[in-house]
């Protein structure tokens, strides 16, 4: 089999000194070239035709954000983004998924610090899961969304009716999450009389800048969710990264609670823990979505959900970056509906108002 090439875009020497080592040390995947900037990657790409590109989001000339929509428009390619643990590293590298970035890996604002060992077994993952990705126009889903002007802002205080949910939609996601989430939660209406709990596989501190994000262009209300935050409908609240969520009920109402127990799976936040949550709750008001991802997190939750009568939705395979941990829940033979993402809004919308 050929060798998965990669193109190294950085304009730091040392990192494309240590990136291409570690990717060369991997007998299956080889640097093809390296760019210093935006501007000399995109011209590589189009001339070299890479499997893979590393893109820094950070660079003189031409930077990460525009290089990648430039590409995406020229060729697209599966592209990893190097995000600075920064709140601007987080914005940055958010805009990226949803510009068509397949994942991200973190590295620290002063590279001296970086622990290669670590950084080499996420790369060297990543890459290859990239690699598999084909890019089709369903996949790059539109980036356009108009900007919400919100009137309300997030209910803190549980002291009126409004507290109410009539059902409670789980989602769990991973690889291309971001994107299908931009693709899912804007069309999602205010008025939707149920909360959202969302699990999505990220690192501390790109939550909030997710969450920040989609709450930007939805009209539902999205939050990175604080331990005991009580639900309310109209209220998505995105899983923090590195806590556990689960969903408790307490007289009346469901709560959030946050913890720092053990991975599932090699995953914290999981998906199967908060979906093992609601099933605790014994409520028969859940709709279970699974939507694009590397693995199987999810499939065992959503499985114990199902016998407790709820309702599941999966992310069908052409409209997945991944179909990992759609297909995982599908093999158990517990979906509902199998579904495009551009479907699964009005599926839910429909599922919560029988």
């Amino acid at each position: 089999m050929s060798k998965i090439k990669v193109i190294v875009v950085d304009d730091s020497v040392f990192m494309r000194k240590i990136l291409s080592d570690i990717i060369n040390s991997h007998p299956s995947i080889e640097v093809l070239d390296t760019a210093k900037n935006g501007q000399e990657a995109v011209a590589k790409i189009q001339k070299l035709k890479p499997d893979v590109v590393t893109l820094d989001v950070e660079m003189p000339i031409m930077d990460g954000l525009s290089a990648l929509q430039r590409i995406m428009d020229v060729y697209p390619v599966p592209v990893l983004m190097l995000s600075s643990l920064t709140k601007e590293g987080a914005d940055a590298t958010i805009k990226a998924l949803q510009f068509g970035a397949v994942d991200f890996i973190a590295k620290p604002s002063n590279i001296f610090k970086i622990n290669v060992e670590d950084m080499k077994n996420q790369l060297l993952e990543k890459i290859i899961i990239a690699s598999k990705v084909k890019y089709r126009k369903k996949l790059l889903y539109r980036t356009d969304t108009p900007k919400i002007i919100k009137k309300n802002t997030l209910i803190s205080k549980p002291d009126t009716a409004k507290g109410m949910i009539k059902k409670i939609v789980a989602i769990g996601t991973s690889t291309g999450g971001p994107r299908a989430l931009q693709a899912l939660l804007p069309k999602i209406p205010k008025a939707i009389d149920a909360a959202m709990v969302i699990v999505q596989h990220m690192p501390p501190g790109f939550t909030k800048s997710l969450a920040s994000r989609l709450d930007s262009i939805s009209e539902i209300n999205i939050k990175e969710a604080e331990h005991n935050d009580i639900l309310f409908p109209g209220h998505a609240y995105i899983a923090p990264g590195d806590q556990h969520m689960e969903v408790i009920k307490k007289g009346s109402h469901f709560k959030i609670s946050l913890n720092r127990n053990q991975p599932i799976s090699g995953h914290r936040p999981s998906v199967d823990a908060l979906m093992y949550s609601l099933e605790k709750t014994q409520s028969k008001d859940i709709i279970g979505v699974i939507l694009t991802g590397m693995g199987a997190d999810g499939a065992k939750g959503l499985k114990k959900l199902r016998n407790n009568s709820a309702y599941i939705i999966a992310q069908d395979e052409e409209s997945c970056v991944v179909f990992g941990m759609p297909k995982s829940t599908i093999k158990f033979g517990v979906v509902d509906k199998v579904l495009p993402i551009d479907d699964i809004s009005d599926e839910i919308i429909k599922a919560v108002e029988v």
